[in-house]
This record gives C-alpha cells, sequence and structure tokens, in this order.
C-alpha cells in the first residue's frame, strides 16, 4: 500500500498459478529412466494392464516378471482383483505362464478380508463375492440370503465385490435395507468399468455408487487408491524407505497418482487403460487426474522395458 492509501496492483494482484510438470511427449528415454530409477529396492506392481489383458497375457510380461523373479528384487502384486481368491487367481496366472505364488499378491478382496477381520470380527457380515472370493473371508460371519431375509436380521457391514452372480437386485435390496437399519458400507473397490475380452466392462464400483446415493451413506474403499491399501502392501513387501519402491501401473490416477502421493516412485506403462494423451491431459489436471496434476517418474512402453530398465539390459 502507498503512503496515500492506494494499493500497488502489482503487489496485491494474486501470484500467477504454478507452472503444471512437463508431460514427456513419448516414452522416457531410456538413460533417464536408468536415473530416476537408480536406487529402487522394492517393487508393487498392477495385473490388469501391465501382466494381462482381456485375459490373456501381454507380450514379453511373462518373461519380464520371471527375471524380476529371479533378481530376487522384493515385490508384490498389488491388484483391484475382487472376483477370485489370490489361490485361484495365482493358478489362472500359471496358464498364462506368469508363476506367482498367491502369498506374493495383495488384492482388493485379500485386504478386504483382513480389514473387515479386523474392524468386524465376531459380527455378521453381509458380503456380496463370488463364491471363490468368500474363501478368503473364512473363519468370519456371513450372512446368507435367507438369513437376510429373516425377520430381525442384522449384519455390521455390508462388503460389495465382483460377482455378476451376486450383484442383483434382489441382493441390492437387502444391503439397502442393511445400510438403512445401521450398517456400515465396504466396497472392496469403487472401479466403474475394466476391460474383458467381450470389451469395457461394467465393474462393481457403479453398485457401490447406487447404495450409498440410496442409503444415504458413504462407503469405506479398501482396495486401490486407497492410502490404506498401500500402506497394507507395503507392509507386506517390507521395503523402506517408500522413496525406494516403485509402483508398475497402467492407470495415471489408482495407480501412479496415489503411488506418488505416498512418496512411492512410478512407472507408468502403455499397454492398458492410459496411453500419452492421458500423460499430456493428467499432467495439466485434467481427468484422468482430479484437479492436482500427475506426471509419472517414468513412462515406459511396456513392464518389459521396466525390467530392463531396473536390472539391466
Amino acid at each position: 500500500m502507498h503512503a496515500d492509501g492506494r494499493y500497488d496492483a502489482r503487489v496485491s494482484s494474486p501470484p500467477p498459478p504454478p507452472t503444471p510438470p512437463e508431460a514427456p511427449a513419448g516414452p522416457t528415454d531410456p538413460v533417464v529412466a536408468r536415473e530416476r530409477l537408480a536406487g529402487i529396492r522394492g517393487v508393487l506392481l498392477d495385473l490388469d494392464g501391465v501382466m494381462v489383458l482381456r485375459g490373456e497375457p501381454i507380450g514379453e510380461a511373462p518373461a519380464a516378471m520371471g527375471r524380476l523373479q529371479s533378481s530376487g528384487l522384493p515385490y508384490r502384486i498389488v491388484t483391484n482383483t475382487s472376483l477370485v481368491s489370490r489361490e485361484t487367481l495365482s493358478t489362472r496366472l500359471a496358464g498364462l505362464g506368469i508363476r506367482v505364488p498367491p502369498h506374493d499378491i495383495v488384492s482388493a478382496l485379500s485386504a478386504t478380508a483382513a480389514y473387515t477381520r479386523e474392524v468386524f470380527g465376531g459380527q455378521p457380515i453381509y458380503l456380496l463375492s463370488s463364491p471363490d472370493g468368500r474363501r478368503e473371508f473364512a473363519g468370519q460371519w456371513l450372512v446368507s440370503h435367507a438369513e437376510a431375509d429373516a425377520p430381525g436380521a442384522i449384519a455390521a457391514a455390508v462388503v460389495v465385490g465382483d460377482s455378476p452372480e451376486e450383484l442383483t437386485y434382489g441382493n441390492m435390496n437387502r444391503a439397502f435395507r442393511f445400510l438403512r437399519d445401521g450398517a456400515q458400507l465396504v466396497a472392496m473397490h469403487r472401479n466403474a468399468w475394466w476391460l474383458t475380452a467381450a470389451g469395457p466392462t461394467l465393474d462393481a464400483g457403479a453398485y457401490v455408487v447406487g447404495l450409498e446415493y440410496a442409503a444415504g451413506t458413504e462407503a469405506t474403499v479398501v482396495g486401490k487408491p486407497t492410502r490404506e491399501f498401500f500402506v497394507r502392501a507395503l507392509d507386506d513387501l517390507g521395503i523402506g524407505p517408500l522413496g525406494d519402491v516403485l509402483m508398475v501401473g497402467d492407470d495415471l490416477r489408482f495407480d501412479v497418482g496415489s503411488a506418488m502421493a505416498l512418496g512411492l516412485r512410478a512407472a507408468l506403462v502403455l499397454t492398458g487403460r492410459h496411453g500419452l494423451d492421458d500423460v499430456a491431459a493428467a499432467a495439466r489436471g485434467e481427468p484422468p487426474a482430479v484437479g492436482v496434476p500427475i506426471v509419472p517418474t517414468v513412462v515406459a512402453p511396456s513392464l518389459a522395458d521396466v525390467v530392463e530398465t531396473l536390472l539391466g539390459a
């Protein structure tokens, strides 16, 4: 302010907005990528869009995964898969040439089962999951559909995961009534859609949002992109500090953005959901980002390229 009471426009005007991070025009140069990934001591890897797509292995992903395992570099598969148990997922991956033991997988399904065991232990749960998915909830009190219809039925939580057979109107209505009576809504994830052999396919997140709207509640989401999911996987991995861990994914928001917000480094592979146009948009804070710019540590054509960067040619 001047002595005469006038404001100096140059001082009182708000500062210009920060310049958004620069998005790469293509995959990161291999020399630069090696510099940016130096010192990585552990790896988290998404599954769909990184190793498999529409039920088939992606390129050299099986060989790359084998090489990563042979190197001894600690890793965990982190996936929002909630249709099948880790045991079944491991068996299916082996059939595609990707051999990952169940204990090296952290899924939205397994994380949710661990969460409900910790939070609702000994209390009734109304679970909407496939028969195989229910295996992860062994030992927990699961309310059947018939029991849900009985007068006075109660549940401490309604848990929603993937299952085409279970996500019916009748079961949604049962879940809605439990929520109206005070049950907590727990979602394995909020994914809107995913890629199957038939093409883009509606995912369980649409049902979660419908229950939230109808019951006037908000779900506790356990899978990606929540911080808690990554913390659970990192605890299982046992590697620190966080900057020494690399997240490899195909989704800028769920994989890259959420991991980097936690302090991890992140590699986006261009074999799945998001491509270079999405990278440019996310760097501006536009969808698939949500207001906050997202720029991966490196952008790579495939998992094989990431593994080569980490381990050398």
